[in-house]
């Protein structure tokens, strides 16, 4: 029996899409513009040179960008040896859940709640719901922020006061930020597990817990024992149809989190995209016939996107085009292995915040040829369709 492997760099855009102006993203362009940088020699800390990723570029990434944006991006032009495309969100919002849905076939039917650019951005009644869980006077924060920079403003703060720090984004998520050991892991993960229910009411997506450790003196360090509590999915998914015909479904990092555990027979977290990555080869050898594995690579967002590193995105761009390689020759015949993302985070674009694009999509396993501008929910629909597997809502396969 076939296997599928559908495999998400989070983040990783490339540009065009239509609406992005909507967004106040128009000319965003992740990839695209991280090879322009590589090739003008803005991108040198750690690596040199044009964007080299020939495993990815051979099943049509270049391709695929200047198909989605009209730019050609310098290092990736091989002529495609793959299926190749890019994709085109309908969901309102250019967030890690409704990307991730909406692939596997579930587009977001609501506006997602997003707290105001204002500081204070939270109201009264959350924040006092907050201190009433937490045990606390107060809270730190409460204002858009990205992750890294708010622990080593307010870390000192929290270690003396022991208040949370909470913080937002332009996405709908509401983010707890603690030290492990002063405020507790165990605590951290209770706080927002408890505090989930009234945001998932308000459509505010998820509630991201972000411990931390360290110091004033030596600084402060986010860890990977973050834990996402995401609203569950509007409908079935991909992953629902795959374990109700009997087939096996493993998540590969956040995707059990994104997908509430729903449809999810086996989670695999890891410490790093390093972990992840082997643990995606360790199943490439060892999945069930008739298995999903779905698989969600961060560090390009969390450690790149959001602080604006393009050479640091460049890196790990390369770094997977070689895991992806391994994966795709680990492929047994039958398999199919599809690379792609759910929005962008362009490193060289305004703000810290994700952006509004176009995704590449690249098949190993289903012959040589375009795919075109497709949307999201045909991936999934084309998972479904290789694994034999029905799959309601909408969709068509682009399988050939």
């Amino acid at each position: 029996m076939p296997r599928a492997f559908l495999v998400v760099m989070d983040s990783v855009g490339c540009g065009g899409a239509p609406d992005a102006v909507e967004y106040g993203d128009a000319g965003a362009n992740t990839l695209g513009h991280i090879a322009q940088a590589c090739a003008e020699g803005r991108a040198e800390e750690g690596r040199s040179g044009p964007l080299h990723m020939p495993r990815l570029d051979a099943l049509g990434l270049g391709a695929a960008t200047a198909l989605a944006s009209g730019l050609r991006a310098p290092g990736l032009g091989a002529v495609p040896q793959g299926l190749w495309g890019a994709a085109t969100e309908v969901s309102r919002g250019k967030d890690t859940p409704s990307g991730h849905w909406e692939l596997a076939g579930a587009p977001v039917p609501w506006e997602w709640h997003r707290f105001p650019i204002t500081r204070p951005a939270f109201p009264d009644d959350l924040v006092a719901r907050v201190c009433a869980l937490a045990g606390t006077d107060g809270i730190l924060g409460n204002c858009h922020a990205a992750g890294i920079p708010i622990v080593q403003e307010l870390g000192a703060e929290h270690l003396r006061t022991g208040w949370p720090i909470c913080y937002t984004s332009v996405d709908s998520v509401f983010q707890i930020a603690a030290h492990e050991q002063a405020f507790g892991l165990q605590r951290l993960w209770d706080l927002c597990a408890a505090l989930a229910p009234q945001l998932h009411a308000m459509r505010v997506g998820r509630v991201i817990a972000r411990p931390f450790t360290g110091t004033a003196a030596t600084g402060f360090a986010r860890t990977h024992n973050r834990r996402d509590f995401a609203m569950p999915p509007p409908a079935l998914t991909l992953c629902d149809h795959v374990q109700a015909a009997g087939g096996a479904v493993h998540a590969v990092g956040k995707v059990g989190d994104i997908f509430s555990g729903r449809g999810i027979d086996h989670h695999h977290k890891g410490r790093s995209d390093a972990d992840l990555a082997e643990t995606l080869l360790q199943l490439a050898d060892t999945a069930e016939d008739g298995a999903l594995v779905f698989a969600n690579f961060v560090e390009f967002d969390s450690l790149y996107g959001h602080t604006r590193d393009v050479a640091g995105y460049a890196r790990a761009l390369e770094w997977f085009d070689t895991r992806a390689g391994a994966l795709i020759d680990a492929l047994r015949p039958g398999d199919l292995a599809i690379f792609t993302a759910d929005h962008g985070n362009d490193p060289s674009f305004r703000g810290t915040d994700h952006t509004r694009e176009r995704v590449p999509v690249l098949a190993a396993g289903a012959g040589v040829g375009q795919i075109g501008l497709c949307a999201f929910t045909d991936v999934g629909a084309s998972v479904a369709a290789h694994l034999g597997v029905a799959l309601s809502g909408p969709g068509r396969s682009f399988l050939q």
